[in-house]
């Protein structure tokens, strides 16, 4: 069974040189490997799951569904203790790819630096002090004054993988609005979200019980749990949409996951891919 894929925009991608066969035995290499380096599990605090296999899954999602290639400049918002960094470091090329991780949680950036920035010197990590009601209460930076240190069109590539879903409503578009600013046009986001359809029988089915969202007021968002509102955040489905289109940004694909219970779809959560077409002055 095909994946749910919703209406997306007239741009297309191009499909990179790892594909199919390739692609796999890359997945397959990088798994296998005993060298790559990987946090104590009392460290590990980017959520459920094997961190090397999950962030090699993830990595076949960067190239298969956002077309990335080795050579290009990534953005890593939210980057954590590395999961999707290390596995990026067996793919792009070290002489003309590039990474950068920011996170606001200092020991994850610590870690990086340490155990992936001084073996790959094409891959930094910055901690950026942006405040967070869970990952970094004391933030003096206010998420609605997100400022990221890179110059306009610096990078081709931007990962928001399990960020969108730990945002307030107002936050999301100051970051779409600054990621915007550091793509090359043509530069594409990648980001994955819960979000909640129309008529959506939210008890139906197999849906995960972690995540069985409420919606308080009469904004966008939906909360899993009422006492940590920013543990697990759904929205509105179109409402990342059209953030994303006041951004500059086209949905080039918009891909449903199972964590609502459907079958037919091998990722968990929802995945947007958005392709930078203007300056985002819309």
């Amino acid at each position: 069974m095909k994946p749910t894929v919703l209406k997306t925009d007239r741009v297309s991608l191009q499909p990179g040189p790892v594909r199919g066969d390739r692609l796999a035995d890359l997945q397959k290499m990088i798994g296998r490997n005993r060298f790559l380096p990987v946090p104590p599990q009392e460290a590990n605090f980017v959520g459920d799951g094997d961190y090397l296999t999950i962030g090699t899954e993830f990595l076949g999602y960067f190239i298969d569904l956002g077309c990335l290639r080795e050579n290009e400049r990534v953005l890593d918002v939210g980057c954590g203790i590395g999961r999707m960094a290390v596995p990026l470091t067996q793919y792009l090329d070290p002489g003309a790819g590039q990474y950068a991780g920011i996170d606001p949680t200092s020991s994850g950036i610590q870690w990086c630096t340490r155990n992936i920035g001084s073996v790959y010197p094409n891959f930094r990590f910055m901690h950026l002090d942006i405040a967070h009601e869970l990952y970094n209460p004391n933030g003096y930076i206010r998420g609605t004054e997100i400022a990221l240190p890179f110059a306009n069109a610096s990078f081709d590539f931007a990962i928001m993988t399990s960020v969108v879903t730990h945002l307030p409503a107002g936050e999301i578009e100051p970051y779409f609005r600054e990621i915007s600013r550091l793509l090359e046009l043509g530069g594409r986001l990648f980001l994955s979200a819960f979000v909640i359809e129309d008529n959506a029988d939210l008890g139906a089915g197999d849906r995960d019980p972690r995540v069985v969202f409420q919606k308080p007021g009469r904004g966008p968002a939906w909360y899993a749990n009422k006492d940590a509102p920013l543990a697990a955040v759904a929205f509105d489905d179109g409402f990342l949409d059209e953030v994303l289109y006041a951004c500059g940004f086209e949905i080039a694909l918009k891909q449903l996951g199972h964590w609502r219970g459907k079958t037919g779809c091998q990722h968990y959560q929802d995945f947007f891919v958005a392709v930078k077409t203007s300056k985002g002055a819309r």
